[in-house]
Formats: C-alpha cells, structure tokens, sequence
C-alpha cells in the first residue's frame, strides 16, 4: 500500500508528521509527499516541502514531489484533466514514482478543489482521508460532493486544538475522526522551531520584554469589514494585549496589510506605553509564539490562538468577533464556524466553556450551514437552539436562517415551513414528488376508464 499525501500548507505538514508519530496513520513502505504551492501568484508562495525550516518533517517520507513542476505551467489550483485523460496520467504517475500495482491511499487537505479533487479522480480506487487544515476543519464542506469522492472517504484526521470537540467536516459519510493530541502536535512544533533559522526571530527572541503576539488577518480584503472596521479591531487587540500583562507587542502582519494601518497600530501600541516591534518573515505564527517570551496570543479568528492555547497553553483573546459574526454572508460562508468557536472561547463569562456545550454550539451552526449536507445533525441542532437564551441565538444565528429552516428562534411563516428540510429533501421537493406521483396515478386511472 502506497500513501500519497498532497498538502499546500506548513499546518498541514505538520498535522500530518504528527499523526504519522502518533501512529494514526499506518505505517507502509512507499509513502509520498506532494508539496503543493498554491499561492495565487506562485513565485510570491511556497509549497511546504520547499521551506527551509519544514525540512526535518520530510524525513518521514519517501519521495518528496513539487505538483507545481511536475504540472507546469497549469497553476495546481487550475488543474482539472479532462476524465478521457485519467487512465493514461494514472498510468504515467505510477511509473513516474513507482507505484506498480500497489493499492494507493491518498490523504488531501481539500478534497472539494483542484488539486486533490483532480488527484481523487486519477486515483479513483484509492480511500481518502483528509488532513485538517486549522479551524476550518470543524466546518461542513461547502459543496455536495458526488459518490465518488464520499464513498472513499475513510477518516478525517486533525489537530485536537479544540479539546472534547469535534469537526463536523463529512460526519455525513461516517468518516472516522482521528484526533492528533497536541503533546504530538508540540513535539512537531519543537523540531519546527530548532530549524528554522532567522535573525530577525533570534534578534527578537533575545528580548526578556514580556510579549503579546499579535496576529493580522486583514479581514477587508476578504469584504468582511471596513478598512476602518479592520484598524479598530487591531487597535482593540492593543488593548488585549495590555490586558494580558505584556510589556512588549510583536505584531506579524498579513502580507497584504496595507502599511497605513499597521503604521497606526505601532503609534497606538507606544501611546499606550508597550514596546513595538514586527514581523514578516516566514515562521509560522505558533513558532513566533513559542520561541518568543510570550504571555499570550491575540488575533480576530486565526487558527494559531486555538494552537497557541491548547498546544503551548497561552492565554489567548480576540478582537471583532461579534462584528463578523453578524458580517458574514451568505450564512454558509466558510469562516463562520472558526469565527464562532474562537468567539466562544475568548469572550467574557462564555457559556461554552464545557466541550460538550461548544460540541452543541457547532453542530447547530454547521447544520444551519448546510443543512441538505448536514441533515443528520437536525436534531442536535434543535436541542441546542431550545437550550439557547434569545440573545444567545442571536449572536450566533440569524432570526431569518432560522425563520428559513423552521428552527427554534426563527419567525415562521407558511414559505419557511415549505422550505424546511425533513431529511435528504426540502418540503418543496416532497411537494412537488407528491404532486407528480398523483399527476401519475390520475393519468393511469384515466387510461384504465377510457380502456387504453
């Protein structure tokens, strides 16, 4: 059995290394890393298995493969074979890497998008697992998937940064949820550190300041917020970051933050009497936090506060939450969930403290989502929304999405019920089957009258 592993960030790497210590993922004698660089502008971007510092994590594969030079110039977002075409790559990519006639298992980290959408399809026998990526992880695909990908889908393996909950990401086919315990996570994270060598890291390291790690994810660019929206909310998280005891804040800006706001930020971190200092190299955040001396983490909704917590056990706050919350649309929008899990962690006297509490809170929201793909979580869904006061539901769900599904909280009307899924279908699909069946049944018996 040979394992093909197709990842496109240093997260997923590491959760993959991981889970391979851990012994989650079987051993087998031909295992293949393909390092996919999926950056929009490719030469600005690199795929994991070419970065310095993720060097050591290699080791525990084979072959390591860059998708990008193997299918240039077609950018691995864009490829997408032409199904005539199949037989003959799979043919082409056994003997490329030495495959023979060994079964094949592949292990992707977005199976609804090219490449491993088009990989899945090469290999259309082999199971699937998938590799989390984060906090998008314990979101519901986005996208119905056909048969073909959901039949083969065998377990979803993550980092367990949530601790007792759950994703929610394909419990609809049955796959089995594979937890990555975060002491495997640190011992990864430890030999990620060692590597990497940086001198503005070191140079910043050497500070004995008590310091604050502050995340940007420059929400604007994505039109969830205003440019001004965006530059309260970093000032906001100044603020958390004092409140953490920090003497110091090393802020590591997203690579399209304009340099007006975080010019702003460093005026507002010294009036407020905390050194500034920044980073824009390419350490990933939790390695920032764990060479640095950091007394906490703070961002909007970034995946590395729930690693920073739950692996390396900092404090950690947010900033805006609430805000995009109410922000993002259509509800369905894939950030909502790592919105409303970091919301619930890091807000004041949160009721979702209890795994069991959160587990409830994100089977709801993930069934509002989608709730044709998550039908099965109907029920759960229904429970938490009773158990909810009405200022709860409404930080976390619209009265109109409820309205839409029939669910505790929403205003329902004679359309909303309509519209109500029962279980594969909406009522408006039973009622258009049950008109088309009596249409039917009234032709036939016409037939039988008229003697035809």
């Amino acid at each position: 059995m040979a394992q093909i592993f197709v990842l496109n960030s240093a997260y997923g790497l590491m959760t993959a290394a991981a889970a391979i210590d851990a012994g989650e993922i079987p051993e087998t004698p031909h295992r293949i890393l393909l390092s996919v660089n999926a950056a929009l502008v490719p030469e600005l971007g690199s795929g994991p298995g070419e970065l310095a510092f993720m060097s050591g994590l290699l080791r525990r594969f084979d072959q390591v493969v860059s998708l990008n030079d193997l299918i240039a110039p077609i950018p691995p977002t864009l490829w997408n074979p032409p199904e005539s075409e199949l037989p003959l790559l799979e043919r082409l990519l056994r003997t490329a890497w030495g495959l023979g006639s060994d079964d094949v298992e592949l292990y992707l980290q977005s199976p609804q998008v090219s490449p491993s959408r088009a990989l899945a399809s090469v290999f259309f026998a082999a199971p699937l697992t998938v590799i989390g990526d984060g906090l998008m992880t314990y979101s519901p695909i986005r996208d119905r998937l056909g048969r073909s990908i959901t039949g083969r889908m065998r377990a979803v393996a993550y980092a367990d940064v949530v601790p007792g909950v759950e994703p929610v990401l394909f419990t609809e086919t049955g796959a089995v949820r594979v937890a990555v315990a975060a002491d495997r996570m640190r011992a990864v994270l430890d030999e990620v550190a060692a590597a990497v060598a940086d001198a503005r890291l070191d140079s910043l390291a050497a500070s004995g300041s008590r310091t604050a790690l502050v995340l940007g994810q420059y929400l604007a660019e994505l039109g969830l917020v205003t440019a001004d929206e965006e530059q309260t909310m970093q000032l906001n998280m100044i603020g958390r970051a004092r409140a953490l005891g920090a003497e110091r804040v090393v802020f590591k800006p997203h690579p399209s933050a304009p340099p007006a706001i975080v010019d702003a930020l460093a005026a507002h971190a010294r009036d407020t009497g905390l050194e500034w200092a920044m980073y824009s190299g390419p350490a990933p955040a939790e390695v920032l936090a764990l060479r640095l001396n950091t007394v906490g983490v703070v961002a909007g909704f970034s995946s590395a506060l729930t690693s920073a917590h739950a692996v390396l056990g900092l404090p950690i706050a947010s900033a805006g939450t609430e805000l995009l919350l109410h922000r993002l649309d259509p509800f369905q929008n894939s950030n909502r969930v790592p919105v409303t899990i970091i919301d619930a962690l890091t807000r004041k006297d949160s009721p979702y403290r209890s795994p069991a509490r959160l587990q409830g809170l994100v089977d709801a929201v993930g069934y509002c989502m989608q709730p044709m793909i998550m039908s099965h979580l109907r029920p759960r869904a229904e429970r938490m929304l009773h158990s909810m006061d009405e200022a709860e539901r409404q930080r976390y769900f619209s009265r109109r999405r409820l309205a839409e599904l029939s669910l505790p909280g929403g205003r329902h009307t004679f359309f909303s019920r309509a519209l109500t899924p029962t279980g594969d279908v909406t009522r408006t699909e039973e009622l258009r089957l049950t008109i088309s069946g009596a249409q039917r049944r009234f032709g036939r018996a016409m037939k039988a009258l008229q003697g035809r």
